[in-house]
Order: structure tokens, then sequence, then C-alpha cells
């Protein structure tokens, strides 16, 4: 017959007929059949507090990996190592294993800080070699300049970092300030190319005053060839304590003045040159 929850004369014998047919394995189903209780929350509280035969149970499609998690877990592995191992998200790994105790760090803080600066080292390493790669292919692609490309190069170069001449201030002459080496050189083979006589040349070092001038004197005059008489005064800049300059060390040695005596023609010459780049350069399509 039916059963309703207001018609149980005693629920505690049926009660005990339900944990008797669950204790010999069967199913929710087959005892609602057996018992004819079709409302499932009265089964519920029949069935309330016993586990499930193992034979209705699913199985579980991790069941593996969250064995074998536990086991690296028991070893010692962290979260990520068993992550990596297994594949698996850390939510999972963490479910699964969360009431193992926690192993014990495989270093100490000064190991792991020495571990961290380690791998930092090798990929800055890394790092580096391909930034010089990347340079050593983009200067193959350059090759050997023509005179034009040089001469057209160095236009440019002067017009970038060299001195101009204003309507309110007239400074005709050829004046070049620099403090990388290879750019002196490039400019200085420049002049060469324009047929600009070395005598007709002066430089003059440019440098903060607490910096080594002697030694930056000497390192300029090895770099362009030239005997001492062909430098001017060198000019020192005034140190001010509130600053913190960056440009400091071994590697410091100011910049470089180069000057060009009687170039007011040049100068004209290298203006003239430079709008005719300008007026010949195809307009900008947006594309680089």
């Amino acid at each position: 017959m039916e059963h309703a929850c207001g018609k149980y004369a005693d629920f505690e014998v049926l009660r005990e007929q339900a944990v008797a047919l669950r204790r010999e394995g069967l199913s929710r189903r087959q005892i609602r059949d057996q018992l004819r209780v079709h409302n499932n929350d009265i089964l519920n509280r029949l069935l309330e507090g016993e586990p499930p035969p193992d034979w209705t149970k699913r199985p579980n499609a991790k069941d593996d990996l969250r064995h074998r998690a536990r086991e690296l877990r028991l070893q010692g592995w962290t979260y990520d190592r068993i992550q990596l191992e297994l594949g698996c998200s850390k939510s999972s790994i963490s479910l699964w294993v969360r009431d193992l105790p926690k192993p014990e760090p495989r270093y100490s803080p000064e190991e792991q800080r020495a571990l961290m600066n380690e791998g930092l080292a090798h990929l800055r390493a890394a790092q580096d070699r391909e930034r010089q790669a990347t340079k050593e292919k983009a200067a193959a692609e350059v090759g050997t300049l023509t005179e034009r490309e040089l001469f057209l190069v160095g236009v440019g170069l002067y017009w970038a970092e060299g001195g101009k001449d204003k309507p309110y201030a007239r400074r005709e002459n050829v004046a070049f300030v620099n403090s990388d080496p290879v750019m002196i050189k490039v400019f200085l083979c420049w002049l060469d190319l324009l047929g600009v006589e070395r005598e007709r040349v002066r430089y003059c070092v440019m440098i903060h005053e607490n910096a080594d001038v002697a030694g930056a004197e000497q390192y300029w005059a090895d770099l362009v060839g030239a005997s001492h008489s062909a430098f001017n005064k060198t000019t020192l800049k005034k140190h001010n304590p509130k600053t913190v300059r960056k440009n400091v060390g071994e590697s410091y040695r100011g910049c470089l003045v180069i000057k060009v005596r009687q170039s007011a023609d040049l100068y004209r010459r290298i203006e003239g040159w430079w709008n005719g780049i300008t007026l010949g350069s195809p307009p900008s399509s947006g594309k680089v």
C-alpha cells in the first residue's frame, strides 16, 4: 500500500526496515520499490546516516589522480610540482591533500634566495644573448656603406646632434657634441668624406668637475688620434650636490665637442643638404 507522511503508524519501524535493506546492499530505488515509499524527502529521512553500498557509487575518473596526488604530497612535494606532474588544477590538489601535513621546506630562506638569483642570472644571460643576436643580424643587414649613404647619414647625424643657426643667434659654424665614441668616429669619417682637413678640426672635452678629467682627456685624444695641442681647454661642469648622477664610474668620460674652423660655408651647405633630404622624402603612408 502507498504511504504518506501522515499515515505512518510507526516511523521508527519503517526506518529499521529501510536501514536493514540498505545494509543488505540495496539501492535507493530498490528500497523505495520494496517499501513503496515514493516521497524522496521521506526516503532521505529513512536512510539518513546510512552510506550507500560500494556497488552503487559511480566510478570517479580522478580517483587515480587523487591517490597519486596524496602519495606525492606525503613525499614532500609542493602544489606546484604536483600540478606539473599530474596536470591538475591547484584547487583540485588542495581539495585532495589539504588534510595531510604540510611538508617541510626543501631549502632555507638563504638557499631559496640563492636559487632565485641563480635563475635570474640564467634568464638575464639568455636575454642578453638574444639581444646581441638581434643586433648582429641587424648590423649584417646594413653591410658596407657607399659614399653616398655615408654622406646622407652624416647630414642626418649632424642635424640631430650638431649646432644650428637661429634667427635670434647667428651660429653659422660646424659644431658637433656627443658622448658616444662610435658616433664620434662616424662623424669624423663624414668630415673626411667632405674633404675637411684635420688641421681645421678642434676638440674640447666637457665633463663634470668631480670625474677623472685627465683620464677622459687622454681617452678622447687617443680615440680621435689627435695631439693635445688640437684640444681647447676642457669645460668643467659644476656638480650640484642635490642631484644624483648616474653617469659615473670608469665608463664616464663626458662629451667631446668637435668644431670645424672657418666653416660658415660648410654649415650653409649642411643646412641645404638637410632641406634637400626633407623635400626629397616621400610622403608618409602611415605604415612602418
